[in-house]
């Protein structure tokens, strides 16, 4: 099963729809089973295509350009996390797979669940498929820093915590805002309540780095962060775990770069 993982700083980039069509190539190209997109924004004066999706809605532009592409694999589902851009637009989590969506959920791990005027408001979305005759979840998220004041990343976690289905294998895929090379903070925590990163458990990988200096969020970061990861609450197999979109492995689509994994399930 191949994963891709990317904050997709939606609306916020130069050549915003040649990106998009770069990601749709890419997502044809290397055909992944499941996506999990972070910032995916939508015009709050837009008109709706359903009950949340609007027209403009990042992932439902990327699905329109994969089905000019002659792809039509692919279903989605988003969730508002909160406005931003003194309320211009809709931030949001989505999950896009090209398997039959059994269910979908999602849940708030702020405190804080208003998400007109709060932008640290968060929410995690997840999306059961079938593969091979069994359900795994694959869940989006976007999460707070640790030394956050009023929205510290060990709360949020502990939330996150107590909603996940343990019994069940999921993977929970995204922007965690936790550089993995800082000792004590939100990454060890991650691992130190039982989930697995699919880096390390990787044969072949890369130097996983997904932000490279300053970017919005790390306005005085001069370091490269690996803080974009794939983690399971199961040991698996994974054949290789790369970072994508950073010039190197394709054209550069975000101010992250995103994180492809290929797991046997």
């Amino acid at each position: 099963m191949k994963l891709l993982t990317l904050n997709c700083h939606s609306w916020h980039e130069e050549h915003q729809y040649d990106k998009i069509a770069h990601l749709a190539e890419t997502i044809i190209e290397h055909s992944y089973d499941v996506i999990a997109l972070q910032e995916v924004s939508q015009a709050i004066a837009d008109e709706y295509v359903d009950g949340k999706v609007k027209k403009n809605n990042y992932v439902y532009v990327l699905l329109q350009e994969l089905k000019k592409r002659g792809n039509d694999e692919y279903s989605m589902v988003w969730d508002l996390t909160h406005y931003i851009k003194k309320g211009t637009y809709e931030e949001g989590v989505a999950v896009l797979t090209k398997h039959p969506i059994i269910q979908h959920q999602s849940f708030f791990v702020s405190q804080s669940e208003e998400y007109e005027t709060n932008w640290k408001t968060r929410r995690i979305l997840g999306a059961t498929i079938k593969y091979k005759d069994k359900p795994y979840t694959f869940y989006s998220c976007h999460m707070g820093w640790w030394h956050d004041e009023v929205e510290p990343f060990k709360a949020q976690a502990d939330k996150m915590f107590k909603n996940l289905n343990w019994d069940e294998h999921f993977f929970l895929m995204g922007d965690f805002n936790n550089d993995v090379s800082l000792k004590g903070e939100g990454y060890e925590y991650l691992l130190d309540h039982g989930l697995y990163d699919t880096y390390h458990l990787a044969e072949e990988k890369d130097d996983g780095i997904t932000v490279k200096g300053k970017i919005a969020g790390w306005s005085n970061n001069k370091q490269d962060l690996r803080i974009d990861l794939i983690l399971s609450n199961k040991p698996v197999k994974v054949e290789y775990s790369n970072v994508i979109f950073n010039n190197k492995n394709k054209m550069v689509v975000s101010d992250h770069f995103g994180v492809e994994a290929k797991v046997n399930l």
